[in-house]
């Protein structure tokens, strides 16, 4: 069926060259990716997520049309521009390089939460047939389940009419790449850094952390090291999924809020302990429903004010101004979507990645726990390594022990959409 676009507005028109919002979950398996058995799972996969197989068309508005043509699968890492004729006109997409399978999909689509579960289905499919393997369902959606209709509704938009609450202005944060005199050096560039899983959260559990707060802090305390002069408030945002708040555990949209943890001087003056446990209080205390609710409140009043613009380009124009201020309010994103939770699949796994742009070209790190392992990727917009290298100072220090996995150019794919220049 068609759907209308409440959620997915702002990402659209947001969505530049070069800095499409483009999910991509790149997986490192054991042994070569076998194509054909590959492309078959993405068939059965796709079968499981009609609201994902569709296309952008327009009458009078834009909407997402179901897209019957197969979604693409390709031998390659680049992938395929979204929404062209090589993605049959599809948001999402696979494609695979020996040992690495790669799912990109449209950021305005889904989340992480989302990505995940699509991640799952193709797992159980590609890996009984690849293995043999007896895989567990419960959990898993599969071909044959009954789609609910809560898949399927925005649960944003039934709250559209939520009046945005009055709210003081923030101060402007620390800008990194300003700071370092490094916005110019448009060289997008991924850090990959792997821990212990059963180390990091031993290392949580003795200090009052939980791995997004933990890594936000840790962050924090090399930013102010590197920047111990500046007077701007170092302010880290952590990714939220607001699905609870929403009572929408099985939305398919991107449903991602935030909480911001500021670095103020009280945090500084107390030890590593004291400061995770503030920094847990904050994220508790931003993500009750009803803060919840207020931040989607504002989301909202973002979403109408882009769509009272009359053209295509002057939303774009109001989507590109609303996240040119965000970037003057964060400092950095750290991202945690939580376990993959397949142990059964995992055992076939060697490497998983999460990768995504940050808003305006802030840095990201984007957290991912699979096969015994919680994964990093430290995203940035430009190759200077110092803020990695500050970052890795902090973990060094404080006894946690972590392998550079490797440094890689940040690679996504593009979104073609009718109003980009």
């Amino acid at each position: 069926m068609d759907q209308k676009l409440f959620t997915e507005w702002r990402t659209l028109y947001s969505s530049n060259w070069g800095q499409s919002h483009i999910i991509r979950l790149r997986i490192r398996m054991r042994d070569l990716v076998d194509a054909d058995v590959m492309r078959r799972a993405v068939d059965q996969t796709m079968k499981r997520y009609p609201y994902f197989c569709v296309e952008l068309k327009k009458n009078g508005e834009y909407y997402l049309a179901p897209n019957e043509r197969p979604v693409t699968v390709t031998n390659s890492l680049s992938g395929v521009e979204l929404n062209t004729a090589e993605a049959n006109y599809h948001l999402i997409s696979f494609s695979y390089s020996d040992n690495w399978i790669i799912m990109d999909v449209s950021h305005a689509i889904t989340d992480g939460t989302g990505a995940y579960e699509v991640i799952r289905t193709f797992l159980y499919y590609y890996l009984t047939e690849r293995y043999g393997a007896e895989l567990p369902k419960d959990g898993v959606r599969l071909v044959g389940d009954v789609v609910p209709d809560e898949e399927w509704i925005d649960p944003v938009a039934r709250l559209a009419d939520l009046s945005v609450p009055e709210g003081g202005q923030m101060a402007n944060a620390l800008n990194p790449s300003k700071a370092a005199g490094l916005e110019n050096e448009l060289r997008p560039t991924v850090y990959s850094i792997a821990l212990s899983e059963s180390e990091f959260m031993r290392f949580n559990a003795e200090n009052n952390g939980s791995p997004a707060t933990m890594v936000s802090l840790l962050l924090s305390r090399a930013l102010s090291r590197l920047f111990p002069d500046n007077t701007d408030v170092i302010r880290v945002t952590v990714a939220v999924n607001q699905r609870s708040a929403l009572k929408a555990p099985l939305a398919h949209q991107c449903l991602v809020g935030a909480a911001f943890l500021e670095y103020d001087e009280n945090i500084r003056a107390l030890p590593l302990k004291h400061q995770a446990a503030a920094y847990r209080e904050m994220v508790f205390a931003q993500t009750t429903d009803e803060m919840a609710l207020a931040g989607l409140a504002n989301q909202n009043g973002i979403t109408r004010m882009i769509l009272s613009k009359q053209s295509d380009s002057e939303r774009a124009a109001a989507a590109e101004m609303i996240d040119e201020m965000t970037k003057d309010f964060t400092s950095a994103t750290v991202s945690y979507v939580g376990k993959l939770n397949y142990p059964e699949a995992e055992k076939y796994i060697r490497d998983f990645r999460l990768w995504t742009r940050g808003t305006g070209g802030a840095i990201v790190i984007e957290i991912s726990a699979v096969s015994g392992k919680f994964t990093l990727d430290f995203i940035q917009p430009f190759a200077d390594p110092m803020f990695v290298n500050a970052f890795l100072k902090e973990l060094d220090e404080n006894g946690i022990t972590y392998d550079l996995r490797d440094v890689m150019q940040l690679e996504t794919p593009d979104v073609n959409l009718p109003w980009k220049e």
